[in-house]
């Protein structure tokens, strides 16, 4: 496989039915809208990768918190994961929650592993086979995590390395709540933006439920990342992060950061700095 952590349809259709191959479907609810779970719409042998509940750390007060490479290896191994599966990994909205699976399996060492661009919905409009319950599982993986911090900041280290001109940091948040003209919807967040990051709203990067083509997200990047640097990325939660996240991945850009704790963590600490501009 080439380099890019995007594959169409097409490409995932070569995929699906090798030996290594493992389909996730990795959908979560969005902040204000509810997925209908009625009656699922899948890829054939998907299995559930459950961000909100096994592949989230309970024991933090903050959302989506990234749970220890023991527990991450334990879930894992528990769908089958080996070290040298291929994942293929999607949401039913298109593209949302995927990209955080993702970061996830390449912050614990899983290279290995591919975001069907345009998710389900794609590959519903393309006329391929849809199923309506998750497959089984063959068997326990070995699959061993193994964090590769590079992919991961802690607050404490952000706020230690706040204008450094060696790092970039990107925030996925709305104009709205980036600038503090808008309340933020979790209840106890300050208004705002960790000082000299830049904003690059989520849903500028998607076109529908792909992303935009690579000229676009030339574009929508330039000025905010640097190849030569650390790119750290930060949204509410987590999740949008990852999209923004994906789309400079996408761009070449290799040192690819996420702010775990993102708004949810600084905007909540009366201690940390903030701007409005």
């Amino acid at each position: 496989m080439k380099t890019s952590a995007l594959i169409s349809t097409d490409q995932a259709l070569k995929l699906v039915n090798e030996e290594n191959a493992i389909i996730l479907d990795a959908t979560i609810d969005k902040v204000n809208q509810k997925m209908d779970n009625s009656q699922l719409d899948l890829l054939p042998n998907s299995l559930f990768f459950d961000i909100e509940g096994v592949f989230s750390d309970h024991t933090s007060k903050f959302p989506h918190t990234m749970v220890s490479a023991d527990k991450f290896t334990q879930e894992a191994q528990k769908l089958g994961i080996n070290q040298d599966s291929t994942i293929i990994v999607y949401d039913r909205w298109g593209i949302y929650s995927s990209p955080r699976a993702w970061w996830m399996f390449r912050y614990m060492g899983l290279n290995n592993v591919y975001v069907l661009n345009g998710g389900e919905p794609a590959w519903k409009a393309a006329g391929l086979p849809i199923v309506h319950s998750y497959g089984e599982v063959r068997g326990i993986g070995n699959f061993k995590a193994e964090e590769h911090y590079e992919w991961f900041i802690s607050k404490e280290e952000l706020i230690e390395r706040i204008g450094d001109d060696d790092m970039t940091i990107t925030d996925a948040r709305s104009s709205g709540r980036f600038h503090g003209s808008v309340p933020e919807p979790r209840e106890g967040l300050r208004s705002g933006h960790i000082p000299h990051s830049k904003n690059l709203p989520f849903d500028l990067v998607i076109d529908g439920i792909t992303y935009q083509d690579e000229m676009e997200l030339q574009k929508l990047y330039d000025g905010k990342i640097d190849a030569a640097k650390q790119n750290i990325f930060t949204c509410g939660s987590g999740i949008s992060a990852a999209i923004i996240a994906l789309g400079a991945f996408q761009l070449g850009t290799d040192y690819i950061t996420i702010y775990d704790g993102s708004w949810s963590e600084w905007g909540a600490d009366p201690d940390t700095p903030i701007e409005k501009n």
